[in-house]
């Protein structure tokens, strides 16, 4: 598939790419992946072990399906680093994680797809096309983009298995989602109704709850303020003049179903005369309403004296039919307690087909019920003045309001019309605004579960925490009756077949038998049709009638297809084709340990996770669940590919390396549910410790490997409590063991946060532990260099072990290089904690011992004297070191670059004091230091290795600096591993500054 064309990314290269396309070809020809999860890693306890027989236990973890009608996009790039590390931590822990991809198939993401591909405009177009037609095309587009997807969750190094990936289209996950179908149905839990609910009159479907809450835009509408004509004779008005009752509303082509007027009795209302018209209106609505009219108070009255007032209809299209039912108790005014004086006039005109209220309170008084839209949205022929127009043209949302306003007006009906600014919803699919509209639909009894569901809801861990009583759990204090039913045709069908027969019912009328047969497998519907099903799409099993049962007549499908949440919510047990096979494993891992998902799912894909295992198994479907937060454009705005408005996934990761896009999403907010601006220069920024790490990697081979060879055939004895002798040695391995027990307490408690830990700790190895020990890496003393080996290599053999479930590229890297034990990192145990060297003591001495460094570090940029010139003296006031002060003395001295430190112990506030006074003799020793930093530079750019001895060429004009190659000949030979220094001018010599001066240096290989 073509890349979409995306934001330029910017300049520096890295070399990470390169480390992890090698990386990768490695874990595909070793079949890394496969094996982790055949044979994961034995667990550690405080020391290595022998596992038991049939000790591995599985992990079970759910993956969301996506659509694959698309490219990969930054919020699926952010549930994949989820999705990755957590079972790769969970299978360095001993555990067998399978991780099973899925792919969503059915409903209208894909068929909106399909129609513009086609060029449909609305449903009559795919009835035209046949439905058999449509279907075939849906599924040929459903898997688009599966090389893309591959690629891209490959390059990331997340580890899924997508060769015997879930379809939702399969029959075999279609055939468990009957099963949970009949389940429900078994527990009473489905059922018929008619209800007022929101439908998308370009799709002409309906939707469900979240489905809705998804789709709310702020946009403006007119609203007008109807005058509706009072004709009883019970009102009493002591004005001449008609009296009329206002009521205002945002949908004026809801006023032609209008059937009553509500108003609340507890209300005061006010009878006002303007002109030679009268006005009811509620009491603190009127300077709302009449703004700066005049008007004159007639009366105050109380709403209940309102009540059973009859108006003449606004429009009589449905009024002037005699065979309307319930028309006796059409057109009067009810007391309702949903009426209030927020807005509008404190009267709420009455629609039932149009609103939940209204509808309700129709079913209560027994009005009559009037549908003049069709589920396109168009006005019924009946309507003859606007037959054919469009409630809410998509063009112009605003065009039929218009007209309806216009007719009122001609008819002296209208009082008022403003833009009103409000939140309205509109498709999630197709944008298109939603008609709240009465219809019939298949529910499941979501309210009658919600005690349950809140009460299982309480035993899953969220992170963030506040998503289980903030988001998820006010949606699930607020769940309604779950609308399942869908008109629509590429999906899982509703198992239902319905007697299509008339019989001769009670006093000869004749009525449906409606005789009703629920299916729960293939094979049931096989035994009673007598006919082969191979696949249980709409086309095909539509297709399929058989006899009833109780009358003889034909029973056919009911004709609506299911709500692809259904799909999503039954994924469980579909994936495994539970109950028809794999029954025992399914049982014995369910629910899941963990699942991942997007904010946007708390009220998706896991709510209907937990409202179908609350009512088909009693218990949660998962146990532990992180949410992440969505990913803007740098801007702060959404992420467009029309607008190019940030880097292309695949582009970052074959710049920067896949490593550091992971712990830059990783170590976000985002995985706290918040949302983030993505920033390239932050990636960059926040990811230089990669290549810290990889130095410091260098940095043991060149010490470990002196001759040449790989780390890996390096014999560095494996590191013994005897060993930790140098206190630096203490600090870094008890830094370490530290940060290993942060790490999997958080990872414990599924705080992705973690990672955090890995750069803070790479830093104090590299910038203190390494940059403090070159000395003794260089130095003579054979036996502390191999205990700074020893400890370097196990320090860098555990931190490869911790990275691995976050950085599984780099942590396979630095493991090959130091020589595996293993065939890889991932199929290595999860280190375990050696609390007995976590050194409280040296930990808190370092730490006051790197503040007093930080205070003397200060002093010297207060003097702008570099830390290379030597200084003599350096004071330390309120010393307060628990034990042997000598070896953190050595390192402040060390560190700081002075002849003596002096301590002075007390109990006030530490303070420090440095002699900034710089004799000849410490010119020359700084000259010195200047000095062999050049020549090691040299070295370095000449590409020279600590194998390799130099000889070193100088010219200078100033005889201090040929004092300093006289007075430090040896130090400086033995710094930079020169055989010989010569004083004389060499061809190709590169000038170089040192404290002011100029030297000309050359270095060459001997």
């Amino acid at each position: 598939m073509k890349r979409q064309p995306n934001k330029k990314l910017s300049e520096p290269k890295s070399p990470l790419p390169k480390i992890e396309e090698e990386v990768l070809s490695f874990w595909n020809k070793n079949k890394i992946f496969a094996k982790s999860v055949t044979s994961p890693p034995t667990p550690l306890l405080n020391k290595e072990r022998v596992p038991k027989a049939g000790e591995v236990k599985d992990y079970v973890f759910y993956d969301g399906p996506p659509f694959a009608t698309g490219t990969p996009h930054y919020g699926h790039i952010v549930a994949s680093i989820m999705k990755d590390v957590v079972p790769r931590y969970w299978t360095m822990k001993g555990y067998r994680v399978e991780r099973k991809w899925g792919w969503d198939c059915h409903g209208l993401p894909i068929e909106n797809i399909v129609e513009k591909e086609l060029g449909f405009k609305s449903k009559k177009d795919i009835a035209k096309l046949g439905v058999a037609n449509f279907n075939e095309a849906c599924r040929s587009k459903v898997l688009a983009y599966v090389d893309e997807w591959q690629k891209v969750i490959s390059r990331l190094g997340r580890w899924a298995d997508m060769e015997n990936a879930y379809k939702t289209m399969d029959k075999d996950y279609m055939e468990s989602i009957w099963w949970v179908f009949k389940q429900l149905w078994g527990k009473g839990l489905i059922y018929e109704g008619y209800r007022s609910m929101h439908i998308c009159p370009r799709c002409e479907t309906t939707l469900s709850q979240q489905e809705v809450a998804e789709g709310y835009k702020d946009v403006k509408d007119l609203s007008a303020t109807a005058k509706f004509k009072i004709k009883s004779s019970k009102l009493k008005v002591k004005s001449d003049g008609d009296v009329y009752i206002l009521a205002w509303t945002t949908t004026p082509w809801t006023l032609i179903g209008n059937v009553a007027l509500a108003i609340n009795k507890n209300i005061k209302y006010l009878i006002l005369n303007i002109g030679e018209e009268n006005y009811i209106i509620a009491q603190n609505r009127v300077s709302e309403v009449l703004k700066d009219q005049k008007y004159k108070i007639i009366e105050e009255i109380k709403g209940k004296e309102l009540v059973g007032l009859q108006y003449e209809p606004l429009f009589d299209y449905y009024a002037k039919d005699e065979k309307l039912e319930n028309k006796q108790n059409g057109w009067k005014v009810y007391a309702a307690d949903f009426v209030t004086t927020e807005e509008g006039t404190g009267v709420v005109h009455i629609a039932p087909a149009f609103g939940e209220d209204d509808m309700n309170l129709a079913k209560t008084e027994n009005l009559p019920f009037i549908q003049h839209v069709n589920m396109d949205g168009t006005f019924k022929e009946e309507v003859t003045d606007f037959t054919g127009l469009h409630v809410k043209p998509i063009e112009d949302t605003q065009a039929t309001d218009v007209e309806i306003i216009k007719y009122l007006a001609r008819k002296n009906l209208l009082f008022s019309k403003e833009k009103y600014e409000h939140s309205y919803p509109h498709c999630w699919r197709c944008d298109t605004p939603l008609l709240n509209y009465a219809t019939s639909s298949w529910f499941v009894k979501v309210e009658a579960v919600k005690p349950d569901a809140i009460k299982l809801a309480e035993k899953i861990n969220w992170t963030p925490r506040h998503i289980k009583e903030g988001r998820f759990g006010q949606w699930l204090e607020g769940a309604r009756d779950w609308s399942i039913s869908r008109q629509r045709f590429w999906a899982s069908v509703i198992p239902i077949w319905r007697c299509t027969n008339e019989i001769e019912g009670k006093r000869g009328a004749k009525q449906r038998c409606g005789n009703i047969k629920i299916f729960g497998s293939i094979k049931e519907l096989e035994e009673l049709s007598g006919q082969k099903v191979d696949d249980l799409h709409k086309h095909i099993v539509d297709e399929i009638t058989f006899k009833c049962e109780k009358c003889g007549g034909l029973m056919k499908r009911v004709p609506d297809v299911l709500d692809t949440w259904f799909d999503s919510g039954s994924m469980p047990y579909a994936q495994m084709h539970y109950p028809f096979e794999n029954e025992k494993k399914f049982e014995n891992n369910f629910p899941a340990e963990f699942i991942a998902e997007g904010v946007d799912q708390t009220r998706a894909w896991f709510y209907y996770l937990h409202v179908i295992a609350t009512a088909i198994k009693q218990k949660p479907a998962f146990k532990n669940v992180i949410v992440n937060g969505i990913v803007l454009a740098e801007d702060g705005k959404k992420m467009s590919k029309r607008l190019q408005n940030y880097p292309d996934p695949m582009d970052v990761m074959n710049k920067y390396g896949a490593d550091p896009l992971r712990y830059y999403l990783c170590a976000s907010p985002v995985m706290k549910a918040e949302s983030i601006n993505f920033s390239e220069k932050d990636l960059v920024e926040q990811t230089r410790f990669f290549n810290i790490l990889l130095n410091v990697l260098s940095f043991y081979k060149m010490f470990a490997c002196p001759s040449g060879r790989r780390a890996a055939d390096m014999e560095v004895k494996n590191l013994a409590e005897k060993d930790l002798v140098h206190v630096l040695d203490k600090w870094i391995t008890a830094r370490l063991e530290e940060t290993k027990k942060t790490v999997t307490k958080k990872m414990d408690d599924y705080d992705l946060h973690a990672i955090r830990e890995i750069p803070v700790f790479i830093n104090d190895l590299s910038t203190w532990y390494v940059r403090r020990s070159r000395a003794r890496f260089k130095g003579d003393d054979d036996t502390d260099k191999m205990r700074a080996l020893q400890t370097l290599r196990r320090t860098l053999y555990h931190l490869a072990r911790i990275m691995a479930p976050f950085l599984p590229f780099t942590a396979e890297h630095i493991y090959q290089e130091l020589g595996a034990d293993v065939e890889s990192v991932h199929l290595k145990a999860w280190p375990a904690v050696r609390k007995e060297w976590i050194a409280k003591d040296v930990l808190q001495n370092m730490e006051q011992a790197r503040k007093i460094v930080e205070l003397g570090l200060a002093k010297r940029d207060e003097a702008g004297i570099k830390v290379r010139q030597p200084l003599n003296q350096f004071l330390i006031f309120n010393w307060q070191f628990s034990m042997n002060e000598r070896e953190y003395i050595q390192v402040v001295k060390d560190e700081l670059n002075v002849k003596e430190v002096v301590c002075k112990k007390g109990k006030g506030e530490l303070a420090v004091e440095l002699d900034t006074n710089i004799t000849s003799e410490l010119k020359l020793e700084g000259m010195k230091r200047e000095l062999v930093r050049a020549i090691n530079n040299a070295r370095k750019e000449a590409g020279m290795t600590i194998q390799d001895k130099a000889v070193i060429y100088f010219a200078a004009g100033n005889k201090e600096i040929a004092a300093v190659f006289e007075k430090f000949s040896a130090e400086i030979k033995k710094e930079t591993l020169s055989d010989r220094i010569e004083n004389k001018k060499a061809e190709n010599g590169k000038e170089t500054d040192v404290n002011g001066e100029k030297v000309e240096l050359k270095v060459e290989k001997k």
